[in-house]
């Protein structure tokens, strides 16, 4: 059976843990070649070892997507090492309490926290799709696909600036879907829900009672969950699906 992205040029960024490292994994699994970029050399490197000892083809970058160049330079190594971009995976992100605003209201938040969220979570996407985008059209198409969160469909208490750029996330997602569709390549947004990673497990340990009684399945999902869904995307299974979000939440956002 042919894997779902065999042959394939994947770019992963934020991809040194979490469900960035779980996606990297899974897509050579299916046949990918992998770039996993992270801010962290030994978390890049940790992701590209598990690849590889699996038997699958990989190469870690050390990226900010913050940064203009070293964006640049990141989409560039994929494409000298491998050729051209097929799939590209914006995952890399912080939450709420990594910017010093975990739990405050909206009035009370900081602009450094503000700015630095929006930084991240909203503008780094769109600097490293601008540039994966670019890639992508000159070779004749390509998918995107973009980490939201079931805070970018609906409101969360004390993560106001998470909330508003995982919003934007979806908003930017579909824009850009609509505005390059006709160079052959589409764009979306996956919308994870409370997911069993290090991002989560601090506020597990603080409310992880409430946090499980607002989902409908009564559990947290695994890396893995959003890896297939994130796969699936990037197939040929998914070819007329564009500018669209695939929630995997376990059921919280259908109350």
């Amino acid at each position: 059976m042919t894997r779902l992205l065999e042959g394939k040029s994947a770019l992963v960024t934020g991809g040194g843990s979490g469900i960035g490292r779980a996606t990297s994994i899974v897509m050579a699994r299916e046949g990918a070649f992998i770039t996993v970029a992270d801010l962290s050399g030994p978390a890049a490197d940790e992701t590209i070892e598990l690849i590889r000892a699996a038997g699958g083809e990989a190469q870690a970058v050390v990226a900010d997507v913050t940064k203009p160049d070293e964006v640049t330079a990141m989409v560039a190594a994929v494409v000298t090492t491998y050729g051209r971009l097929d799939c590209a995976y914006n995952n890399a992100g912080v939450a709420a309490v990594h910017v010093g605003a975990g739990g405050q209201r909206v009035g009370d938040i900081s602009q450094q926290a503000w700015d630095r969220m929006l930084a991240v979570n909203l503008t780094g996407v769109w600097l490293c799709m601008k540039h994966e985008l670019a890639a992508m059209e000159g070779q004749g198409g390509g998918v995107i696909v973009n980490t939201s969160s079931i805070a970018g469909l609906v409101g969360l208490p004390g993560s106001n600036a998470y909330v508003a750029a995982k919003h934007g996330v979806i908003g930017l997602t579909r824009a850009a879907a609509i505005d390059h569709a006709a160079t052959g390549v589409r764009v979306n947004a996956v919308c994870p829900g409370y997911i069993e990673t290090p991002m989560v497990a601090e506020a597990m340990a603080r409310r992880g009672d409430q946090i499980l009684a607002t989902v409908p399945m009564r559990r947290l999902g695994i890396a893995d969950d959003i890896a297939e869904a994130v796969v699936w995307l990037c197939s040929d299974r998914s070819g007329f699906v564009t500018g669209t979000t695939l929630t995997v939440d376990g059921g919280y956002t259908a109350g």
